[in-house]
């Protein structure tokens, strides 16, 4: 018999992770950190649905951390198997898991040392560099669209899905007597996006599906009709003398957005002004992807050759260091800061939204999804206050959300996408999602011919 069973981004947007129990041993999909609320998310985050050393593999579809955040804990806690993913996720993670690694380090350590009112309240961070460092060992590159045997009897594809560099949807084919495929979406991508190539289209015909939900209820704004608000924008707050603060995650939407400026900056429509990419981690992030051209589409292949770059060289300032990071404070005048975390949860985003909020001349340029109980959605929902390291803030500076530049596919990418596959399901599964995307994921898939969508909940097994 094989089972699903799923754990993470199980009617919520993180901590993606589902278990495909096999006859030889479970095998998991994805294994991500849960981000929000600080004692919910390390209470998700400190368990595993089963004990880490029983895992035969883990099929990973890209390297945002909330897919692949908890890998460095599976080798904490026993794990040794291989970890499938392309060349680019593999060389992401290296960098990303390494980073996140720190972040546990550092946050354990304030933790102890400034609110820990007895030995009882210390923690032990998730995991280590050094945990990090035997994880990046057992990362195996594939191919794409080269099938890849991972357990007796079963292959793993991985194909284009547009959504980060070196993102994939997972075919899984499992041969007895007959053959069962299913099919993992991670995150799709959307179509006519700068810099990647679009989501394979069609997408193979399976018995099973597992698909993200996370834009499934709303429709995007193209590309270009998002780089000129986004230029109007900054060019509306540069006139009024003020900072532009853009949280971004250092992983695909740093570099969307340098990439749109390069050519604002190239054609004119956005007038010169120092711009600073605040994080170490988007600095490496970066140099990974000026490794992977061959990710690219036609569109930034041409502009590599006419430029020699597509991430902003001559325009853009990319900065490591902390005293460096400090000096932004003092500076005077227009400019634009885009600094991670993505959701305004940790990293130096929040010392520049501490140092910013609370002067209406600037403005907060938020461009990804914000989920519950992080800063990051207070800031999108406008809260008059809103608190940073412990203090309240007054937010008076302009806020502006860009959900045009997402990354994910939005519902008319997934009907398009999904619709022709859908008549043929045995079974469709809606995760990452809130309610109102699980709902509207289920409508899409029934109305293209699905008559079996479920929307599991976290531990909910269903037999395939």
């Amino acid at each position: 018999m094989v089972e699903l069973e799923f754990h993470g981004a199980a009617q919520t947007v993180t901590g993606s992770m589902h278990l495909l129990h096999l006859p030889g041993g479970p095998i998991a999909l994805d294994c991500g950190l849960f981000q929000g609320r600080r004692g919910w998310s390390r209470r998700m985050n400190l368990s595993f649905p089963i004990r880490p050393g029983d895992l035969k593999a883990v099929l990973l579809s890209h390297a945002h951390i909330d897919h692949s955040g908890k890998i460095p804990q599976l080798f904490r806690d026993s794990f040794d198997g291989p970890i499938y993913a392309t060349s680019a996720t593999c060389d992401l993670c290296n960098v990303m898991l390494a980073d996140s690694a720190h972040i546990h380090e550092e946050d354990a350590r304030y933790w102890n040392a400034k609110r820990a009112t007895s030995q009882a309240d210390r923690i032990e961070p998730l995991y280590t560099l050094a945990d990090a460092r035997r994880a990046a060992r057992n990362f195996r590159p594939v191919r794409y669209n080269r099938p890849v045997p991972f357990a007796d009897g079963c292959t793993a594809t991985y194909i284009e899905a547009g959504h980060i560099l070196g993102s994939a949807c997972i075919l899984v084919e499992i041969t007895r007597s007959a053959t069962m495929r299913l099919l993992f979406t991670g995150d799709l991508g959307r179509s006519k996006m700068p810099i990647l190539r679009d989501p394979a289209n069609p997408l193979p015909e399976v018995d099973y599906l597992i698909t993200e939900s996370t834009y499934a209820n709303r429709t995007h704004s193209d590309a270009p009709s998002m780089k000129q608000s986004l230029v109007r924008i900054i060019n509306e707050t540069s006139k009024a003398g003020g900072k532009v603060i853009i949280p971004a995650f250092s992983l695909g939407r740093t570099q969307h957005l340098i990439y749109c400026l390069s050519h604002a900056l190239g054609d004119g429509s956005l007038k010169r002004l120092p711009i600073y990419v605040d994080s170490p981690l988007s600095v490496n992030v970066t140099g990974v992807f000026k490794k992977h051209p061959e990710c690219y589409d036609k569109a930034a292949e041409d502009f590599w050759l006419e430029q020699g770059d597509v991430f902003g060289r001559g325009y853009v300032r990319y900065i490591t260091d902390v005293e460096e990071s400090k000096g932004l404070h003092r500076k005077k005048g227009p400019m634009i800061i885009i600094s991670a975390s993505g959701m305004c949860e940790v990293g130096r985003i929040l010392h520049h939204l501490k140092n910013n909020v609370t002067d209406e001349r600037n403005t907060v340029i938020i461009v990804g999804y914000q989920a519950q109980h992080t800063l990051g959605r207070r800031i999108v929902e406008r809260n008059e206050e809103i608190r940073i390291f412990g203090t309240m803030y007054k937010l008076l500076a302009r806020v502006e959300v860009m959900n045009g530049f997402s990354a994910h596919a939005d519902m008319e990418d997934f009907a398009q996408l999904l619709g022709p596959i859908a008549p043929k399901l045995k079974g469709a599964f809606a995760v990452h999602g809130e309610t109102a995307q699980l709902a509207a994921m289920s409508a899409i898939l029934s109305n293209a011919g699905c008559r079996n969508v479920q929307a599991p909940a976290p531990g909910e097994k269903f037999s395939l």
